[in-house]
């Protein structure tokens, strides 16, 4: 799956305009508490996630995820999507639940797992 199929199955809005929407993303998780994510995401790409904060970027990026999803409508300030940008790692944000949203990717193929 790609990153601009996530962004129509999830009626997301990009917020990395320089984002390759174009790379492939096999597996996503879903946390708000980046210390499971450090201590159980294995090889995941996408991180699907209500936290707005500057961590959730240094997470992905010490995890090599590509892409991250702020759920339930959030919206990062100017510097985490600078700093998202900066780690070529593609930032955008969808209105529907963490629940939802991990739901209608499952169900187009994206799948999830811990080690």
């Amino acid at each position: 799956m790609t990153i601009s199929r996530i962004i129509e199955i999830l009626d997301a809005h990009l917020l990395t305009e320089h984002a390759d929407c174009s790379r492939e993303v096999h597996t996503a998780c879903g946390s708000d508490m980046m210390s499971d994510v450090l201590a159980y995401v294995k090889d995941q790409a996408v991180l699907l996630t209500g936290l707005n904060n500057p961590q959730v970027v240094r997470t992905a990026d010490m995890m090599d995820m590509v892409c991250i999803v702020f759920v339930r409508g959030k919206k990062p300030d100017a510097m985490l999507i600078s700093l998202a940008e900066a780690r070529g790692i593609a930032v955008m944000t969808t209105d529907k639940t963490m629940f939802t949203a991990c739901g209608l990717l499952y169900s187009q193929g994206l799948q999830g797992g811990v080690n």
